[in-house]
C-alpha cells in the first residue's frame, strides 16, 4: 500500500482524464504502445482514503496533506501518510484511530511530532473521503526493461454516493530513465490527458462541493472604498455571523477548545461592530441585538475560563517548586467536573429557541433587500473606516496616556478593551488599507495588546484560583497539599502579572510614539483620499 500511496499522492507529473474508469482507456493504451510495451496490472488495488486537517486548514496552509489510508478485508491495513509539498512522506500505523482527534492521540513518532507542531490545539477532522482503485502500468523498452511507470487512480466520492472523479495518471521515473518518463507524458497528452497541478485532495474536495480554506476565522471581507458604509457594515457583520454559526457544531460536540474560542471572537467582533459602526444601520437594529449578543458572550465566558485554566495548568505545574505536580490532581478533577457542568449549560443555550431566534432574526435583518433599508446617504466605506479608526485610536491614546505607576488594575483592563475595539476596526476595514501600512500599525497594536493581555489574564486566573480553592474547601474536595500547590500557582501568576505591569510603560510608549502616530495618520489619511476620489 505504501508505494501506491506515494505515487498517487506525490508523483512529479500528474495528468487527468475525462474518463473515470479504473482501466487504462483504449486510446491511451494505443498511444503509449507506439513507443513502449505496455503491461497493465490485471487487478486494481482498492483503497479507502480520508484526508484529515484541522477545521481552519492548518496542515493545508503549511503545505502538508495527511491521509488515513485503508485497504479492505480481514487482513486490511490502516496507515497514516503525511506528505509535504516536495513529495516527502512520513508514515505511521493508524490502528483504530477515530476522528476528530487531537494530534497527541496519533502514534508516537516523527509523523505525530510534525502534525502536532502545526495543528496545535486543534483536532484533526475528516475533510473528504474517497474510494481509490489504483492500477499500475509498466512501460518497457525494446530490451524488456521497465523504463517508466504510470499509476492510474480512479477515485469516487463517498460524499456523493460513489460519484466518479476524473481519473488521474501519475507518471513516475525509473532511476536512470528520465527520458522515457518525459516521452510517456507527451504520449498521454496526445491521447487527451491534461497535465494538472491540482492535488488529488483539491479534486476530491471539488467533487464533494467543498474547497480548501473555506474557513479561516479571520476577517476576510472585500470592501470597495466608495460603497455605502451601511452596506460595508452589513457585509462585515454577516461574515461574523457565518463564523459564529460555523463553530456551533464543534462547540456542541466538544471537538476541540478552539471552536468555542472562535465562536467567542465572532461574538466579540459583532458586539464591537454594533457599538462602533451600528449607527449606519437602519432603525433599531443595534438596540435590538446588542443585548442578545451580550447574553451570548456572557454565556460562553465560564466554559472558556475553565478551558484556559486546564490548558495553562500543565506548564505551570512543571514550574512548581514547593509542591509536586501530582498534588494538583484533585484540582484538575474539580475543574473537569465544573467544565462538564458548564458545557451542558452552554449546550442547552446553543440548542435553545432563544439562540435560534437570535441568529435567525439577525441574519434576516442583515439581508434586508437594498430597497427596504431606509433612506440612502451616510458615509462611504473608506470614509467610515478612516473616521472610526481615528476615533478608536484616539481613545486608546487618551486612556493609555493617563495610566501611571499608581493607576489601579482596572485602568489597564479598560485600555485592553479599547485596544480590542481598535484591533477589530482595523481588521474590519483591512481590505481598504495599504497592506504594508496596515501591517505596521497592526504590529504596533499587537505588541501593546500582548502586554495588556498577559496582565489581565494573570489577574483573572489568579482570582479564579482563589475562588476555586474556597469552593473546593467548602466541599471538602481540597486536601492540604492541593491547596498549597494552588497557592503556589497563584503566586506564579502574581509574579507574571507584575512583570507585565512593569513592561507596560515601554510598550505603550512604543505604540504612542511619534512614529507610531505617523503610521496611523498615514493609514487613515489614505482612507480620506480614497473617499474623496483622489486616490
Amino acid at each position: 500500500m505504501g508505494d501506491t500511496v506515494r505515487f498517487v499522492e506525490a508523483g512529479a507529473r500528474e495528468y487527468v482524464l475525462a474518463d473515470s474508469g479504473a482501466q487504462l482507456p483504449e486510446r491511451v493504451h494505443d498511444e503509449l504502445a507506439t513507443a513502449f510495451s505496455v503491461e497493465e496490472d490485471r487487478r486494481a488495488s482498492r483503497l479507502g482514503r480520508t484526508w484529515l486537517d484541522t477545521f481552519d486548514w492548518r496542515l493545508y496552509r503549511a503545505g502538508l496533506t495527511l491521509q488515513h489510508v485503508s485497504t479492505p478485508g480481514p487482513r486490511g491495513t490502516r496507515e497514516l501518510v503525511l506528505t509535504d509539498r516536495g513529495g516527502q512522506r512520513l508514515t505511521a500505523p493508524a490502528g483504530l484511530a477515530r476522528w476528530p482527534s487531537l494530534a497527541g492521540a496519533l502514534p508516537p513518532g516523527p509523523l505525530r511530532d510534525r502534525v502536532a507542531a502545526v495543528a496545535g490545539l486543534r483536532a484533526l477532522l475528516p475533510t473528504v473521503s474517497v474510494i481509490s482503485q489504483v492500477r499500475e502500468v509498466r512501460l518497457r523498452n525494446a530490451d524488456d526493461k521497465t523504463v517508466a511507470r504510470i499509476f492510474l487512480d480512479a477515485m469516487s466520492s463517498r460524499a456523493l454516493g460513489g460519484a466518479p472523479i476524473a481519473a488521474r495518471l501519475t507518471v513516475t521515473e525509473v532511476r536512470g530513465y528520465a527520458a522515457p518518463a518525459r516521452r510517456a507524458g507527451r504520449l498521454l497528452a496526445a491521447a487527451g490527458a491534461a497535465l494538472t497541478r491540482q492535488p488529488a485532495l483539491d479534486a476530491a474536495l471539488s467533487a464533494a462541493g467543498r474547497f480548501p480554506l473555506d474557513y479561516t476565522g479571520k476577517v476576510n471581507v472585500a470592501l470597495r472604498p466608495a460603497m455605502p458604509g451601511g452596506e460595508a457594515v452589513r457585509a462585515i457583520l454577516l461574515e461574523q455571523l457565518d463564523n459564529l454559526e460555523a463553530n456551533v457544531d464543534g462547540v456542541l460536540h466538544d471537538m476541540d477548545t478552539e471552536f468555542l474560542h472562535d465562536l467567542r471572537i465572532a461574538v466579540r467582533r459583532t458586539r464591537s461592530g454594533l457599538k462602533l459602526l451600528g449607527e449606519v444601520l437602519p432603525g433599531d437594529l443595534t438596540l435590538r441585538f446588542a443585548s442578545e449578543f451580550r447574553w451570548l458572550g456572557d454565556l460562553t465566558t465560564p466554559l472558556r475560563d475553565l478551558d484556559v485554566h486546564l490548558l495553562s495548568l500543565p506548564p505551570m505545574a512543571g514550574r512548581l517548586v514547593g509542591a509536586d505536580p501530582a498534588d494538583l490532581q484533585p484540582f484538575l478533577a474539580y475543574l473537569g467536573r465544573r467544565r462538564s457542568t458548564e458545557r451542558r449549560r452552554l449546550n442547552r443555550a446553543l440548542r435553545s429557541a432563544r439562540f435560534a431566534a437570535t441568529v435567525g432574526d439577525w441574519r434576516k435583518a442583515l439581508l434586508v433587500p437594498p430597497g427596504n433599508r431606509g433612506a440612502p446617504g451616510g458615509p462611504a466605506a473608506a470614509e467610515l473606516a478612516a473616521d472610526r479608526t481615528r476615533r478608536a485610536h484616539a481613545r486608546v491614546i487618551k486612556l493609555g496616556s493617563a495610566i501611571t505607576g499608581s493607576s489601579p488594575p482596572q485602568s489597564l483592563h479598560t485600555l485592553r478593551k479599547r485596544g480590542k475595539e481598535l484591533r477589530y476596526v482595523l481588521e474590519f476595514f483591512a481590505s481598504l488599507h495599504d497592506p504594508p501600512a496596515y501591517r505596521a500599525v497592526l504590529g504596533d497594536l499587537k505588541r501593546l495588546q500582548d502586554c495588556l493581555g498577559d496582565f489581565q489574564d494573570s489577574q483573572v486566573q489568579r482570582e479564579e484560583i482563589q475562588s476555586l480553592a474556597a469552593a473546593m474547601l467548602a466541599q471538602h474536595a481540597a486536601p492540604a497539599p492541593t491547596l498549597l500547590a494552588m497557592g503556589e500557582l497563584a503566586a506564579q501568576l502574581a509574579v507574571h502579572q507584575g512583570q507585565a505591569r512593569a513592561e507596560f510603560a515601554a510598550r505603550f510608549a512604543g505604540f504612542a510614539s511619534p512614529e507610531g502616530r505617523r503610521r496611523m495618520a498615514a493609514l487613515t489619511a489614505r482612507g480620506d483620499r480614497v473617499s474623496r476620489g483622489s486616490a
